[in-house]
This record gives structure tokens, sequence and C-alpha cells, in this order.
């Protein structure tokens, strides 16, 4: 799937509507019936194999896709404190629904998905 990802000059922005709270929610409201849960101080299982990679090649050619493809919001770029006007990816882990998107999707592969300790993640149950 990652070789099917184009540059993001090749496409308009897609207007997406909001949550119905019917059938679409927000990402607190879903990742709250997740039932997610990782311990905070477990070694984070989502690794960069050069972090230099999001800033200087997803984000300029591909509008940082990591931000677009994780359903839980675990990438997002932020503002860079170290140097103005620029921006960081920041991975937020303990988000992560362990779908692995984005070890199928990220264009250049940087992202690798291992599975984190403990037993976290979601907790789904039927209702």
């Amino acid at each position: 799937d990652h070789a099917a990802t184009e540059a993001a000059s090749a496409h308009s922005p897609i207007a997406y509507a909001a949550p119905d709270d019917e059938i679409t929610f927000d990402l607190p409201t879903s990742l709250y019936r997740s039932g997610t849960n990782h311990d905070h101080d477990q070694v984070a299982h989502l690794k960069l194999r050069d972090a230099a990679v999001p800033t200087e090649v997803n984000l300029p050619e591909f509008d940082g896709p990591e931000q677009r493809y994780c359903p839980a919001g675990v990438y997002e770029y932020v503002p860079c404190e170290k140097k103005e006007g620029e921006q960081k990816l920041q991975i937020n882990a303990q988000n992560c629904l362990h779908c692995k998107a984005c070890d199928i999707k990220d264009p250049t592969q940087n992202i690798c998905w291992t599975v984190p300790e403990g037993g976290g993640g979601p907790a789904y149950t039927l209702m």
C-alpha cells in the first residue's frame, strides 16, 4: 500500500463531514470507547528508522500522511521548539489502537510497529 501513495501536490484536500455522534464520533470519544490503555512508562512500541524522514521527506512531499492515515491520531506535526517556523513529528503512542496502518501505509516505510509491553491497547467489548 505504501508504494501507491502519491505526492500531495497531485491531489486536492478532502473536506470531511463533522461527526454525527450516532455512527461517527470525534477522536476523543472513539479512543475512550476503544478502552485503549497503555502504561505511560513503557518502552515505545512505535519507532522511527530515521528521525529525519518525517520532516525532510514525508511532510514536504506527502504533506505528512502520518497525521491522516492513523485513525487514533497517534502522529501529529507540532511546532518545533528549536527551529521557529518549522514542525516536528510527535508520536502519541498511548493512543495507539494497534491497527498497524502506520507500518503498512507509511510511504517511506520509516515507522516500525512492534508489540507493546504488557498487553496494553484496545479492550473492545460487545454491547
